[in-house]
């Protein structure tokens, strides 16, 4: 484990089927799944979450501007986490949505584009697939897509 993930509180535990992260205050967590991902050779995988976030980033595709419309949102709960792991030029790439809910209640979701930890954890269940899986930027739209 790396001083930063020790200092953000990073534990990951084998699971029969892939790994069970537990990230803490402070953590980047899709730069902690993706050095996960590193770290342990996952060839592909599918995840789920959920917790406490102090920043979020949404991000909506304009598919005019070939671009990320991103908005962000502080303090709320991470009510549900969905995503894959693949790969792209030979590192992690990390595809998640999810949706978010503040004190008063009202959710708000889509495709996540950043998440920082907040006061509490975030629970993260990663389901390992045995088959490397790429993503490749489609010329069109100009957006990464999983290949199968």
């Amino acid at each position: 484990m790396s001083n930063d993930a020790a200092r953000h509180g990073l534990k990951a535990i084998r699971t029969p089927t892939g790994h069970l992260m537990v990230l803490r205050e402070g953590a980047d967590v899709l730069a902690e799944i993706a050095t996960l991902a590193e770290r342990e050779a996952i060839p592909s995988a599918s995840f789920v979450g959920m917790g406490f976030l102090s920043e979020v980033t949404f991000g909506f595709y304009d598919f005019g501007k070939k671009a990320f419309d991103p908005k962000s949102f502080r303090n709320v709960e991470l009510a549900s986490m969905t995503g894959t792991i693949a790969w792209q030029n030979g590192k992690p790439s990390i595809h998640a949505h999810g949706v978010v809910a503040g004190a008063d209640f009202i959710g708000v979701g889509g495709h996540l584009l950043g998440l920082t930890v907040g006061t509490g954890s975030l629970e993260i269940t990663i389901i390992r697939h045995e088959t490397r899986l790429e993503r490749i930027v489609d010329p069109g739209i100009k957006a990464n897509i999983l290949q199968l």
